[in-house]
């Protein structure tokens, strides 16, 4: 029914959580040493932060279907489809062309909480892949 292995959404989960988590730049001259400011820094959203590059390119990497695939399982994590509605989730979701889905999802506020519901709804669960992760 799923296209896409569980362990890639959870990727997507972790990263899409990481790059959620990034503020504001509030002092971008800082000189300071990770070590002396506790390596705060790296919640912060610099231009060439890896972390939006590593989500980028976990959905760009995936097939028409499993691209379309975690279009929808956000959906339904989100509460836009019911479990039930799962095909109708892909027909719209067939909608987005490819190359916009990256763009698509990545724009989409608490993209990792909705792919973990989701994920849920189907009765996955990021837990053993996390394992070591974070």
């Amino acid at each position: 029914m799923i296209t896409v292995n569980p362990e890639i959404v959870c990727f997507i989960i972790t990263k899409a959580r990481e790059f959620d988590a990034k503020v504001e730049l509030d002092d971008p001259d800082s000189g300071s040493n990770p070590s002396d400011d506790k390596a705060i820094d790296v919640f912060e959203d610099y231009a060439d932060d890896p972390t939006i590059e590593e989500l980028r390119g976990a959905i760009d990497s995936l097939n028409f279907d499993q691209s379309r695939d975690v279009v929808a399982m956000m959906w339904v994590g989100r509460g836009d489809f019911a479990k039930e509605q799962w095909r109708e989730a892909q027909a719209q979701a067939n909608s987005i062309p490819p190359h916009d889905r990256s763009r698509y999802l990545i724009g989409t506020p608490m993209l990792g909480d909705y792919l973990e519901q989701g994920m849920s709804e189907f009765g996955y669960s990021c837990e053993e892949y996390e394992i070591g992760r974070l």
